[in-house]
């Protein structure tokens, strides 16, 4: 069953020049790009930098206007959503950030970062509830609740980034964009994430949209995978697919960039 339809989907910006400051052009930095994500798996998203991918996941979560096209998401159309009528929504949709360094309030506690949600969305919870919820999140992504007193600096960056996916899995969403979430970590910290984000997704049932760069990483996560180029989605097929036998240049060209160890 599909939880995510993105059909035709358009996401422009655009560009102003002259005295007058006229549109004289446009960003075309989503054009025409649908795919589907099933319940329960995860549709991995590759492109070099500039591709637009994460633009696409933006736009799902509204937080860039499209252009054009249709969001449907659990059989409705959320483009033509007031902020309003979507927030119940993002409740089941949210996000994890590429930046485990500039996604946290350095100025907040872990204890807050985590909760905001929680005070927003389900504001007949008690601080005491938020607290216990808060260390349970943390102790589900691997980090003690005690920590939750401390402040963004004190962590390191994978600790960091968990405390993301913590803030993420706090109201209990179904869907996750997750932005390149191991693009900023080293090599031996994007292990332990990748096989994080595959755990909570087998005892939470999550869906994932997972962006990144390094097509080695969505194959290793992904059931199905698109390859994004300025702004088309120019191959889809299984990971098992793109990888042993890839059809587009442009894939080639990304797998040929891919480290290989002897």
């Amino acid at each position: 069953m599909a939880l995510l339809e993105v059909k035709n989907l358009k996401t422009w910006f655009p560009v102003y020049g002259g005295v007058l400051r006229r549109h004289v052009d446009d960003v075309k930095a989503v054009d025409d790009v649908s795919f589907t994500v099933e319940a329960g798996t995860t549709v991995g998203l590759v492109g070099e930098s500039g591709s637009g991918k994460t633009t696409v996941g933006r736009t799902i979560l509204k937080l860039v206007p499209a252009t054009s096209g249709e969001i449907i998401y659990d059989g409705k159309n959320i483009l033509p959503m007031t902020e309003n009528e979507f927030r119940p929504m993002r409740r089941d949709i949210q996000m994890i950030f590429q930046d485990p360094f500039g996604s946290l309030n350095p100025r907040m506690t872990i204890l807050s970062i985590v909760a905001e949600a929680l005070e927003i969305h389900f504001p007949q919870m008690t601080a005491s509830d938020r607290r216990d919820r808060v260390a349970e999140l943390l102790k589900q992504v691997g980090l003690d609740g005690a920590m939750m007193g401390r402040y963004p600096h004190e962590f390191s960056g994978g600790q960091r980034q968990r405390i993301g996916i913590a803030r993420a899995l706090a109201v209990k969403p179904r869907f996750i964009v997750c932005d390149e979430p191991v693009s900023a970590l080293d090599v031996s910290v994007q292990a332990q994430i990748v096989n994080l984000l595959q755990d909570l997704q087998e005892e939470l049932n999550l869906t994932y949209l997972f962006i990144a760069h390094d097509l080695a990483v969505v194959e290793h996560v992904s059931d199905q995978v698109l390859v994004m180029y300025r702004g088309n989605i120019v191959e889809s097929a299984s990971a098992e697919e793109i990888y042993e036998n890839p059809q587009h240049s442009y894939t080639k060209k990304l797998l040929a960039a891919v480290p290989k160890f002897a």
